[in-house]
C-alpha cells in the first residue's frame, strides 16, 4: 500500500509533492533542497554547507518512514555546477563512506528550484 511520508524535521513540500512515499519496503524521497526546515533559508551560498544540509533534510525524511541512511540503495544528486562535484563528493563521502556507498546518479541541472547548489533524493528499504 502507498503511504505518505511527511516530517516536520524536513522542509515542507514547496509545489505539489510528498516528502517521500513508502511502498511495501521502500521509501521515495523527492529532491531535498538544502533548506533549513525551521527557516525555510539555505544555510550558505556554499555548495559544502548545502549539500549537507540536503542530506540531512534526506536522513529526517527516511527516518519518519522507518528507514535510514544505512538502508539507502541509489540516490540521485542534482548539482547547479559540476565544478562543484570534489566539494560535494567529500560531504556525501561523511554520510554515505566510499566504501558501500548506493548506487548513485549525479548530474548537473540547468537550474535548481530556488537558485540551490544541490538537490538529492534517494530510494531506501525499511528493514525488517
Amino acid at each position: 500500500m502507498k503511504l505518505i511520508i511527511n516530517t516536520a524535521s524536513a522542509p515542507a513540500a514547496i509545489g505539489p509533492y510528498s516528502q517521500a512515499i513508502s511502498f511495501g519496503d521502500l521509501v521515495f524521497t523527492s529532491g531535498q533542497l538544502p533548506l533549513d526546515p525551521v527557516t525555510m533559508a539555505f544555510p550558505a551560498d556554499d555548495v559544502k554547507a548545502q549539500t549537507r544540509q540536503s542530506l540531512l533534510n534526506v536522513k529526517a525524511v527516511l527516518e519518519q518512514a522507518g528507514a535510514s541512511l544505512d538502508t539507502v540503495i541509489k540516490t540521485t544528486c542534482f548539482l547547479g555546477r559540476m565544478e562543484d562535484f570534489a566539494a560535494f563528493n567529500e560531504v556525501y563521502t561523511e554520510f554515505f563512506g566510499d566504501v558501500g556507498a548506493p548506487a548513485r546518479s549525479c548530474i548537473q541541472a540547468g537550474k535548481l528550484p530556488k537558485d540551490a547548489l544541490v538537490e538529492i533524493e534517494a530510494v531506501a528499504y525499511v528493514k525488517k
